[in-house]
């Protein structure tokens, strides 16, 4: 028989392991956002129509990055380079895609002023549907306890210390997320 305790550890776990998807995913879109260096991060969800499949770039080449403004594109099968090229233009980076009939050269420009403007902007609106994603969470969980509390499962005091438990943890997971997009801002300031 689990205890009131038990129980609402189970909601903070629950809550807590939702939270952390969301800061997870969160971060996951900040390296999405180019910034004024090449980042194999930024091609990490990106699909080419590899023979009528759409298959993640990730499967079909590998990356590495010798200069901070160039990224190489390394295909597993060569006959791929073109479809990889296709893709990158189609996803309209502002790259240009160049190939020697092995390896794909991506050149990136240096962002303009107005270009990292908006790049903070994208970033903070990412952030900010993160930190509702928390809070939705929370709410969940509240709602949770709530109903343990009102079914007669705990009592009023260990409902009221597992929703402070879950505004500390709301409060350390949006944290997280503030503390990753100061970094992401920092990178795209950065000239």
């Amino acid at each position: 028989m689990l205890t009131g305790n038990d129980l609402t550890d189970l909601v903070l776990d629950d809550a807590g392991g939702r939270m952390d998807s969301a800061v997870l995913h969160t971060r996951q879109q900040f390296a999405s956002v180019r910034t004024g260096r090449a980042s194999p991060a930024l091609f990490e969800r990106f699909l080419v129509d590899y023979y009528g499949t759409e298959v993640p770039l990730q499967q079909l080449a590998s990356f590495s990055v010798p200069e901070a403004q160039l990224l190489v594109i390394s295909p597993f099968d060569k006959n791929s380079i073109s479809a990889i090229e296709r893709a990158i233009i189609q996803a309209d980076l502002g790259l240009n895609p160049s190939n020697d009939g092995n390896v794909v050269r991506l050149t990136f420009p240096p962002l303009t002023e107005e270009r990292r403007r908006e790049l903070v902007r994208l970033v903070k609106q990412m952030a900010e549907d993160g930190r509702v994603a928390i809070r939705n969470n929370r709410r969940s969980g509240r709602h949770d306890i709530d109903q343990l509390s009102k079914d007669g499962d705990v009592s009023e005091d260990v409902a009221a210390r597992a929703s402070k438990e879950l505004d500390q943890l709301t409060h350390n997971h949006e944290q997280l997320i503030n503390d990753a997009l100061s970094v992401k801002e920092q990178e795209l300031l950065e000239i």
